[in-house]
C-alpha cells in the first residue's frame, strides 16, 4: 500500500498533518509580534482565539473583510426609506409583474414624488431624464408596443372591477361597431357610470392570429424560454406546418387589403427575429402606406434587394447627414467624430479596400513568396467591404423603411420567405404573430388583462392610500390613448402611469421625414372614415413621430395636462 511505502504518509481523512500545521501558522500570525513577559513567573497564557467583532461598533471602525465596499462606495449607494420597516417600501414593490418586463428595484423611495418615478429596467436601455416635458393637453403618439401599464392615482379604480355581463357584452359590441364614446370632463360617480365601464371594456379589445391559448404569442423575440416545453405538434409535422402557413397567409393578405382600403389603421407582424409595422396612408405624417422593419440583418436586406424591394435606412441616412453638417461647421472636430463614429454601428464612412485586389498583393510576387502566403478569398474581401453594414445588424440603427407600392412587394416577400419561420428550437414551424386593432379574416378577439390593486404607501411619517390599475398584454398605440382618455374623466384629471416597452419596437417612433405639406387633419378624417379609431386617437396617430428611437416610459396628468418622460 501507499501508506507503507511512503514515509510520513497519512490519509487526509485520518490525520491531516498539513492542515493542522497550516492552522497553527494562522493562529501565530494573529497573535502579537512580541508578547510582554508575565509578572511573578506566572504561567504563560494559551494562545487566544481570534477576537469577535463587537456587534455594536460602527461599521466605519470595524475591520473590513476583503471585498467589503469602502464608506465612499456605500455613500454612493441609495439609502433605504425612512423608518426602516418593510411596510415603508413603496406600494408597487408589493405587486408582482405578470409579464416579461419586470423592473429591477434599485432604491426604495421615501417621498410621494418618488413613488411615481419608474424604476430602471434591464429591458429599457434609454435612461429616463430627470426633467419631464412641458405640460400639454395631448401626449405624442407612441408606436411601440407596451407589455404592461401601471396606472396610479389618489382616486380608487373600483369602476374598473367586476364588470357585469351586460356591460362586458356592450363593450364588445361597441368595439365591433366602432362606436364613439364621448365622456364628460369629470365623472362624479365613476363606479355607477355604465357608459364608462362599457368604454373600458371596449378599449381592452384587440385581434390576434394565430390563436393558441397554451402559448404566449407575444413577444416573439427572445420568447424561446417561455415557449420551451409547451406542446407543439407542428414542429415535426411538415403537413401541419403548411396548413398553418397557408391559413396565416390568408390572414396576412386580409389585413393588408383592409389597410389599403383604409379600413384598418395599422397592424404588426411579429416574427422570432424582427417586427414589422404596417401603417395606412395618412398616419405618422405620411400620405402613402408605410412599413417599418426592425431589427434587420445584412442577409434580410440583401434578400429584399434581390426581390426588387426599394427601402431606405432612415437612421443611417440621418447619421450621415448629421456628420456632414458637423464637418462643415467645424473641421477640427471632424477627426474626433470620425473616430467615434467609426466604432459605432452607424458608420458607413470606413474606407473600403481597393476593388483591384490582385494589385494589392503584387508585392508578394516581387518578393517571390506569393506561394507561401495565403491570400484572402473573395468572400473575405467582400465581408471586409461590408463590415460597416454588418456592424448595425440586430440594432435599432438597422431600421428599414418601405413606402408605397413596395409594401405590396414586401407582403409577397414575407409570405414566401422561408426564413420567416424558425426551423429549429421551441418556435420551430410556428407562424409569425399578427396583431391588429380591428377584426380581420382568421383573427381571434382577445382582451388585455386588467386588475386594480389597493395599497398603502409611507409618505413622510404617515400612510396614505394609493390606488393602482394594472394592464397586461400587448398594448398597442390606440389602446394607450383610449385608456388615458377614460382615466382623464374617471380620475378627475389626476393620475400617473409607468409604461413597460417591448424594446425592439421603440425605434418605430423614428420620424420618417416624409410628411406631405398638403396633409392635414381634415384630409386624414376624410380618407380614414371607418378605420375603427376614435377621432381624437386618429388625430394623435396622424402626427409625425417625435420620440425618435425612444418611447414614453412615464406619463403623468395633473389638472388635465400631460407631462411625460422618454
Amino acid at each position: 500500500m501507499a501508506a507503507s511505502t511512503v514515509p510520513g504518509y497519512s490519509p487526509g481523512f485520518k490525520k491531516p498533518p498539513a492542515m493542522l500545521r497550516l492552522k497553527r501558522k494562522r493562529l501565530r500570525r494573529n497573535e502579537p509580534a512580541a508578547a510582554a513577559p508575565s509578572p511573578c513567573g506566572a504561567a504563560p497564557r494559551a494562545p487566544s482565539a481570534p477576537a469577535r467583532r463587537n456587534p455594536f461598533s460602527s461599521l466605519d471602525n470595524a475591520p473590513r473583510a476583503a471585498g467589503t465596499p469602502q464608506p465612499l462606495e456605500r455613500a454612493r449607494r441609495p439609502s433605504p426609506p425612512a423608518g426602516g420597516s418593510p411596510s415603508a417600501a413603496p406600494f408597487w414593490q408589493l405587486l408582482e409583474a405578470v409579464c416579461e418586463d419586470k423592473p429591477t428595484r434599485r432604491a426604495e423611495p421615501s417621498e410621494r414624488t418618488d413613488i411615481f418615478t419608474p424604476t430602471h429596467d434591464l429591458h429599457l436601455p434609454v435612461a429616463i431624464p430627470e426633467v419631464p416635458s412641458s405640460p400639454r393637453h395631448e401626449f405624442p403618439a407612441d408606436w411601440s408596443i407596451k407589455t404592461r401599464l401601471l396606472f396610479m392615482s389618489s382616486q380608487p379604480f373600483t369602476w374598473a372591477e367586476h364588470l357585469k355581463a351586460q356591460e362586458e357584452a356592450q363593450g364588445f359590441a361597441q368595439h365591433c361597431r366602432a362606436t364613439e364614446t364621448n365622456l364628460p370632463q369629470s365623472i362624479q360617480e365613476p363606479k355607477l357610470s355604465t357608459e364608462l365601464r362599457c368604454a373600458f371594456q371596449q378599449s381592452l379589445v384587440y385581434w390576434l392570429h394565430p390563436s393558441l391559448p397554451w402559448l404566449q404569442l407575444f413577444p416573439r423575440i427572445g420568447a424561446d424560454r417561455k415557449i420551451a416545453g409547451k406542446a407543439s405538434p407542428w414542429s415535426q409535422d411538415e403537413a401541419l406546418q403548411q396548413v398553418l402557413m397557408s391559413d396565416w397567409s390568408v390572414s396576412f393578405t386580409s389585413l393588408y387589403n383592409l389597410l389599403k382600403a383604409k379600413l384598418c389603421p395599422y397592424f404588426y407582424v411579429c416574427t422570432y427575429q424582427f417586427t414589422v409595422l404596417f401603417r395606412a396612408a395618412g398616419l405618422a405624417g405620411s400620405d402613402v402606406i408605410t412599413a417599418v422593419i426592425s431589427p434587420t440583418t445584412r442577409g434580410l436586406r440583401e434578400a429584399m434587394r434581390n426581390e426588387g424591394i426599394e427601402f431606405s435606412l432612415p437612421l443611417v441616412e440621418e447619421s450621415r447627414t448629421r456628420k456632414q453638417k458637423n464637418s462643415e461647421v467645424n473641421l477640427e472636430t471632424e477627426v474626433a467624430n470620425s473616430l467615434e463614429v467609426g466604432n459605432s454601428m452607424e458608420d458607413g464612412e470606413e474606407p473600403a479596400p481597393s476593388d483591384d485586389d490582385d494589385e494589392s498583393f503584387s508585392w508578394l510576387e516581387e518578393m517571390g513568396v506569393q506561394d507561401k502566403v495565403k491570400k484572402p478569398d473573395a468572400i473575405s474581401i467582400k465581408l471586409r467591404k461590408e463590415k460597416h453594414e454588418v456592424q448595425m445588424d440586430h440594432k435599432p440603427e438597422s431600421l428599414a423603411l418601405v413606402k408605397g407600392t413596395n409594401t405590396f412587394t414586401l407582403l409577397n416577400f414575407l409570405i414566401n420567405c422561408k426564413s420567416l419561420v424558425a426551423v429549429a428550437g421551441p418556435q420551430a414551424g410556428l407562424p409569425p404573430t399578427l396583431m391588429s386593432p380591428v377584426a380581420f379574416r382568421g383573427g381571434t378577439m382577445q382582451t388585455l388583462k386588467a386588475r386594480s390593486i389597493n395599497a398603502k404607501a409611507r409618505v413622510h411619517l404617515a400612510y396614505e392610500d394609493i390606488f393602482s390599475l394594472e394592464i397586461v398584454g400587448p398594448v398597442m398605440p390606440h389602446s394607450l390613448h383610449s385608456l388615458t382618455t377614460l382615466l382623464k374623466s374617471a380620475q378627475r384629471g389626476a393620475f400617473s402611469a409607468v409604461l413597460y416597452t417591448h424594446e425592439p419596437t421603440a425605434v418605430f417612433n423614428t420620424n420618417l421625414d416624409n410628411a406631405s405639406p398638403a396633409l392635414n387633419k381634415e384630409a386624414v378624417r376624410k380618407d380614414l372614415p371607418a378605420c375603427g379609431l376614435h377621432p381624437k386617437t386618429l388625430d394623435q396617430l396622424s402626427q409625425c413621430p417625435t420620440l425618435g428611437k425612444s418611447s414614453i416610459r412615464f406619463l403623468e396628468m395633473k389638472d388635465y395636462a400631460y407631462t411625460w418622460k422618454s
